[in-house]
């Protein structure tokens, strides 16, 4: 698992003074940060291999500023070219947010999918965990 700790910021409240919804998939993409270290060592962008299929996130509860918030971050499944991530934001021991996103390894001068790399499969294993 990887976590990531976030202060939110003033800016990222509504009116109501809660976090509001279009933060937290910013937060959730920040915490993918080191996977995405693991397929582009320094994150060079013309290097980059990535592509985001398809996310999801479920608000469970209000997220408020003035308070840290912790970005839990799991591989949940590993295919041949892509893998699920699923991430949860914790605010004072309570998830308040889950996500899930699908990544894809891609070759973007064939414009295809492309197999997970052997070393990144292995890096990717270490942090596979159950749902």
């Amino acid at each position: 698992m990887f976590t990531t700790q976030f202060d939110p910021r003033f800016m990222e409240t509504d009116a109501l003074g809660h976090i509001n919804n279009t933060v937290i998939p910013v937060w959730f993409e920040e915490g993918r940060t080191p996977i995405f270290e693991l397929f582009v060592p320094g994150l060079d962008l013309r290097r980059w291999n990535l592509i985001l299929a398809s996310v999801q996130v479920d608000f469970l509860a209000q997220t408020y500023y003035g308070k840290t918030v912790t970005v839990e971050t799991r591989i949940t499944r590993l295919g041949g070219s892509s893998f699920d991530v699923t991430q949860q934001v914790v605010q004072e021991g309570k998830v308040t947010a889950k996500g899930k996103a699908v990544m894809v390894h891609f070759d973007y001068q064939s414009n295809r999918s492309a197999p997970i790399p052997d070393a990144v499969r292995r890096a990717l294993e270490q942090h596979l965990s159950a749902e």
